[in-house]
């Protein structure tokens, strides 16, 4: 399977960082960003808002893996 790391760099909250993620799960969050009408930066800012102590990368991976299942227990959605 070719998802390797993907290292990009992203501005949130005034402050420049890097995120590491792997190809599928950047995908992920442009479909979801497209379907809020947001920017993948706008949608990375409102994770990191509500991740507390978690690390950035695991807790985009876990809000992209709960708008999986929230989307999979809709009627119609999946």
């Amino acid at each position: 399977m070719g998802s390797g790391i993907l290292k990009r760099s992203v501005s949130i909250a005034g402050h420049r960082t890097s995120i590491s993620l792997e190809e599928p799960f950047w995908e992920a969050l442009r479909e979801i960003a497209a379907r809020r009408s947001l920017s993948v930066q706008a949608l990375i800012g409102r994770i990191d808002s509500e991740r507390g102590a978690q690390n950035l990368s695991s807790a985009i991976r876990v809000f992209v893996l709960q708008d999986l299942r929230d989307r999979l227990s809709r009627p119609g959605e999946r």
